[in-house]
């Protein structure tokens, strides 16, 4: 009697236990399921990038000797869910038991524990072994501290993995080399063209089945570029590590219209669906840096973000959850305009944003948090409609990974779990590290009237509305030292912009 072992669209990794220690006779399923596309309607380029990828992926098991059972899409016994497609497979093997490795959410969790159950068969849910830290290393390392820091928990593993390390020291004598990684673009060096992976013929039959069933969610599926095998994502990776790493590091905050991708490494969508490991990429890095090919401020800004951040907010998502989710310290509860679904706004910086976003699935780090997410949280936008919207338009967004960066991060809707200040900017920080500002149709020098900057209309406003909250926070004394040198008048005009401006975002 064989055991039925389930694949997750994001648990492309041939090294999991799950499938190392499968029998000869079990059988391992994945099945493409409409619940899973459209819990919220998922942008379509991720669809086709994580549909064309589990069907390569299984061809590959059944080229090494698996039994493998694969449900499209399309097929019409398909019960478009995976409680009816496990109960399906259960009953026409006659299986004995599930397993599972853990999943990356809450709410499939909990579906697999009622399954035991449901199904009448034993079901056994097997570690993720493709991070650094397991949840009992993270909720240790929490245990008896009154804040979180990713840096504590970042020095950790580096000690732990011994990942740029001279001994018990950090390589070169210091931990965090952000200071050196903070350079606006200055076109000294032109970014490398990306690797293109062209689509063959499996992808191109699940690019037709999105286009027919996806087509109308946000996002366009035309141009779609990314490798959908772990050969295609390990040529990315090196391409990176070659033409992209050295100037990572410096360039890592810097946008650039017309320029969507600079020096980034385009890999989180196959890291988040185990096509690649993120021990195999941060030792590929450190490898770069002993060879002399980049320098340690760009590869330590590198690691830090996979072994650093990647790491500490799966550790706060599986901490803090389900209650997490629903936190809303701020009460912002403005309606996401809609400009947020089609770009057609004239501030320049979150036209770019977002028009790019609706183009590739992918907007960097700086254009999530100081962009996008720096005007919901000046403007007070509804952090669930906030948090859902990063959900689905994103390639590499899971739950585990979006719900902290974006609740936590961007919008400060946990209180300060997350990060120790909110990341509120007026329009001078994107001035500084884009090109945004010299066409858009607002002036970034202007801090009050119609044609003044919508960041700078909205940024003492927001520190004001929140004033009892975040005026005690010790990374916010300079700006609310300078508020308080403001006459009455000057706050109350300024209110008054701030009002105005949220009043007014439709159209702005």
């Amino acid at each position: 009697m064989p055991a039925l072992r389930l694949i997750l669209a994001d648990q492309l990794t041939a090294t999991l236990p799950l499938i190392t220690t499968a029998a000869p006779d079990d059988v391992l399923l994945l099945a493409e399921v409409q619940e899973e596309a459209t819990y919220v309607p998922h942008h379509p380029q991720k669809i086709a990038f994580l549909f064309a990828a589990m069907r390569h992926f299984a061809a590959e098991l059944q080229a090494a000797g698996k039994a493998v059972r694969y449900v499209k899409l399309d097929d019409p016994a398909n019960s478009g869910s995976f409680d009816g497609e496990v109960a399906r497979a259960v009953r026409e093997l006659d299986a004995t038991r599930v397993v599972v490795t853990e999943p990356g959410e809450w709410r499939v969790l909990e579906v697999f524990k009622q399954w035991q159950t449901s199904l009448g068969v034993p079901v056994e849910i097997l570690p993720d072994t493709r991070f650094f830290a397991s949840h009992a290393e993270f909720k240790t390392h929490a245990t008896g501290r009154k804040q979180l820091r990713m840096e504590f928990f970042y020095r950790e593993l580096r000690r732990k993995t011994g990942l740029l390390m001279d001994g018990e020291d950090p390589e070169g004598g210091q931990w965090n080399y952000d200071a050196d990684n903070r350079s606006a673009y200055d076109g000294a060096v032109p970014p490398p063209a990306i690797p293109i992976s062209q689509p063959d013929a499996t992808t191109k039959e699940v690019l037709a089945l999105v286009a027919a069933r996806f087509g109308h969610h946000f996002g366009r599926l035309e141009g779609f570029r990314y490798g959908v095998t772990r050969a295609e994502a390990l040529e990315h990776l090196s391409h990176f590590l070659q033409h992209r790493l050295p100037y990572f590091g410096r360039y890592q905050d810097a946008m650039v219209q017309g320029q969507p991708y600079l020096f980034h490494s385009l890999i989180s969508m196959y890291l988040n669906c185990g096509l690649l490991v993120a021990e195999e990429v941060c030792w590929a890095a450190e490898a770069a840096y002993r060879a002399g090919e980049a320098p340690l401020a760009a590869v330590e800004g590198f690691v830090r973000q996979v072994l650093g951040w990647r790491e500490y907010v799966r550790g706060i998502y599986w901490l803090h959850m389900p209650h997490y989710a629903t936190r809303n310290s701020l009460a912002a509860t403005t309606p996401l305009p809609a400009w947020f679904w089609s770009g057609d706004t004239r501030m320049n910086c979150l036209h770019q944003a977002i028009t790019e976003t609706r183009d590739n699935a992918y907007a960097h780090h700086i254009q999530r948090l100081m962009v996008i997410g720096n005007f919901a949280l000046l403007a007070g936008l509804d952090v669930e409609e906030v948090c859902r919207w990063y959900l689905l338009v994103y390639i590499d967004a899971y739950e585990w990974v979006e719900l902290p960066n974006t609740l936590g991060m961007a919008l400060f809707g946990d209180g300060g779990v997350m990060a120790s200040k909110p990341y509120a900017a007026s329009g001078a920080y994107i001035n500084k590290m884009s090109n945004y500002c010299g066409t858009c149709a607002y002036d970034v020098a202007l801090k009050e009237g119609p044609k003044a900057c919508p960041f700078n209309r909205l940024y003492w406003g927001f520190l004001m509305r929140h004033e009892g909250t975040l005026r005690g926070n010790p990374r916010l004394a300079y700006p609310y030292a300078t508020l308080g040198k403001f006459t009455p008048e000057k706050r109350a005009r300024l209110a008054t912009e701030a009002r105005v401006v949220i009043e007014h975002l439709p159209t702005l």
